[in-house]
């Protein structure tokens, strides 16, 4: 059977039949927690522990013991919940929103930046990302019959924007890029020259930009800048945001596509056929979120504690080099100058009772590096202890 599948499905495995390197694929990866490794791997905000705010938890109990909670919300979102998405969009992303025409709710941001490419990409047509990425933008256009354009990151411009990269790649088959924002792995808070740079090459080219914002709510030195809020920007932006990394709640499913009218337009209209309808408890217990979004400057002081350590432990091992994280809960480890990365994970997991995330994965440029989540359990001393383990076993893998 698998060989009457679309060619570009036939490579997938989901880890039934071999290793898989994903933390996200297949059981393999939860079984090294069963064994005592500590899980670095998975951008869940503070798992395994219990970490939900008293007010979501409360919001979420009542409405799972009212009559709603067995019934559909409508595919296209929680009007209510929308409400409150446009309240913040304007104050953090400094975009102007009608919430029932520029708003669709979505079960997780994977599902929506699926949802925001898969109206515009035919077979045959060329997408930019900028490399390394989010190893679903890749996966993405493979599944649509199109054809990824890589577009080089350097590390000692801080991974942002050279807009010549982008203007040599450029064809008549270019249709789109996709850029994940803040990004993920590398951390980088694109900075107003390089979006502006990307804005006019957009424009120009007449293209359509997909910007992946799950990371957007802990930024550190650089301002976050939404690319849909700059000029001419809004008609050809979609914007994917998320709930599970900034607010924690991952397993709610919970994100949302924001874009024009006329494209929301085609985006309600095959909704259910999509992405179905967004779990109902969910939203209604999200709202709480919105409504006070405190509960996050816990986590802002965490993860601020975690960067710089980790900035600090691991920049003392020899061959290895990090830049401070700038975003989120994510660090980029350059290991290429002790070795193979993926030869390096295996090793750590042995030595130092950690699984990491192989650059390998993240595309082009991303060979040599390791990606370590820093936002796992809810006690920072946990992960840290985690990183002195990590640079012990690097200092002997160098020795």
């Amino acid at each position: 059977m698998k060989e009457k599948m679309k060619k570009e499905f036939q490579s997938f495995e989901g880890g039934l039949f071999g290793d898989v390197e994903k933390a996200d694929v297949g059981d393999s990866y939860q079984k090294l927690g069963e064994q005592g490794v500590a899980l670095m791997g998975w951008a869940d905000p503070f798992t395994p522990d219990f970490s939900l705010p008293k007010h979501v938890l409360d919001k979420t109990l009542e409405a799972v013991c009212s009559p709603l909670s067995a019934h559909y919300t409508a595919p296209v979102g929680n009007p209510d919940l929308k409400e409150l998405i446009a309240e913040k969009c304007k104050k953090f992303n400094h975009l102007d929103l009608d919430p029932q025409r520029n708003i669709i709710i979505t079960p997780g941001s994977d599902s929506a930046l699926f949802f925001a490419m898969f109206p515009f990409i035919e077979k045959g047509d060329e997408v930019m990302i900028p490399s390394p990425s989010y190893p679903n933008n890749f996966t993405n256009v493979k599944m649509m019959q199109g054809k990824v354009i890589p577009i080089p990151l350097y590390a000692e411009d801080g991974y942002q924007l050279r807009i010549e990269e982008m203007e040599s790649r450029v064809t008549a088959k270019t249709k789109m890029v996709v850029l994940t924002h803040p990004n993920n792995p590398t951390t980088t808070v694109y900075n107003r020259k390089s979006l502006e740079d990307l804005s006019a090459f957009v424009q120009k080219h007449d293209l359509i930009l997909v910007c992946d914002q799950a990371f957007e709510d802990f930024t550190f030195e650089n301002e976050m800048i939404t690319p849909a809020s700059l000029p001419g920007m809004m008609e050809r932006t979609i914007t994917v945001c998320s709930v599970s990394k900034g607010m924690g709640l991952s397993g709610y499913r919970v994100a949302y596509i924001i874009a024009d009218d006329k494209v929301m337009d085609v985006m309600y209209g095959c909704a259910v056929s999509v992405i179905g309808a967004t779990n109902t408890i969910s939203q209604v217990a999200v709202m709480e979120a919105f409504k006070d979004p405190s509960f996050m400057d816990v986590f802002a002081k965490s993860y601020d504690i975690r960067r710089h350590a980790a900035y600090e432990i691991l920049n003392q091992v020899p061959k290895v080099n990090v830049q401070l994280p700038q975003s989120g809960f994510l660090c980029w480890v350059d290991v290429s100058r002790l070795g193979n990365s993926s030869d390096i994970c295996a090793y750590l997991i042995k030595e130092a009772k950690v699984a990491l995330n192989d650059g390998i994965n993240y595309g082009p440029g991303g060979e040599g590096h390791l990606r370590i989540v820093l936002g796992v359990y809810e006690d920072d001393k946990k992960v840290i202890d985690a990183l002195h383990r990590m640079a012990n076993a690097l200092r002997n893998y160098c020795a």
